[in-house]
């Protein structure tokens, strides 16, 4: 049976496929995305698997809106951190749901459940807009942006509030600084992942290599050709930051509104 997990988390993602392989080691994970539109994208070019795992809140929305703009066939079990009132509100046509952390027994039978749907085709159908009201109506989502990351430092794991992060930088590695100039290696493989999990009207993508918070910035110095210098708060004053003739512009505006 093949499996497509849909999770925003890498780690989360990480352990749930662990915990899928040791309860079921003959589902076959063929895909991991973490966004709406990530999502969207794998369906376009893939076969539909035989079971998603999908988390529902996700950085660019709620994993709802994937099923509604798609037809899936496939059964849909849902990871979720809602408690579990909420999510017995929300059971409908045969979807699991598991709350996080999940349980290995709870996630054994889901994977039992999906089994049987696949083998009698046509009952595994489900009603997205049903979902989707009942979420509206009884449960304030929680941020559609990242509040915390977890930052390595010898191969340690700190969590870090996104409001005390000055600046994330690519240095052949993702590392997330500080305001106090902690210096800690993300588990990401993009600068562009880690764009699409921060507040835009906080975080400014300065270059290809660097992603800023406004709270950071002391001041800005003009250069040649139009260009900028951003020189960062103590104790990260040292860091260079040149923001291009085409940027500069929408940069001066971001810092303004």
């Amino acid at each position: 049976m093949n499996a497509l997990i849909i999770e925003d988390e890498k780690l989360v993602a990480q352990e749930l496929a662990a915990s899928i392989a040791d309860v079921d080691p003959t589902v076959n994970l063929v895909g991991t995305v973490g966004s709406v539109k990530t999502a969207l994208t794998w369906f376009a070019g893939h076969a539909e698997p035989d079971v998603v795992f999908a988390d529902i809140q996700l950085a660019d929305g709620v994993s709802f809106s994937i099923f509604s703009k798609l037809q899936i066939s496939c059964p849909v079990i849902f990871t979720t951190a809602y408690n579990e009132y909420a999510i017995q509100a929300f059971t409908v046509n045969g979807i699991a749901y598991l709350l996080k952390p999940v349980d290995r027994d709870q996630l054994r039978q889901a994977i039992l459940k999906a089994r049987k749907l696949v083998k009698t085709p046509g009952q595994t159908s489900f009603d997205v807009q049903k979902l989707m009201d009942a979420l509206n109506g009884s449960l304030a989502l929680k941020p559609a942006f990242k509040e915390h990351f977890l930052g390595n430092a010898r191969n340690s794991w700190v969590p870090i509030k996104v409001t005390n992060v000055a600046y994330f930088i690519r240095d052949q590695l993702n590392f997330l600084v500080t305001n106090a100039g902690e210096r800690y290696i993300l588990d990401y493989d993009t600068l562009d992942e880690i764009e699409s999990l921060v507040n835009p009207d906080q975080f400014y993508r300065v270059s290809r290599h660097c992603i800023v918070n406004i709270n950071a910035v002391q001041t800005l110095k003009g250069l040649a050709n139009l260009k900028l210098q951003l020189v960062l708060k103590a104790p990260n004053q040292s860091v260079g930051l040149d923001i291009s003739r085409e940027k500069a512009p929408s940069f001066r505006k971001w810092l303004e509104k």
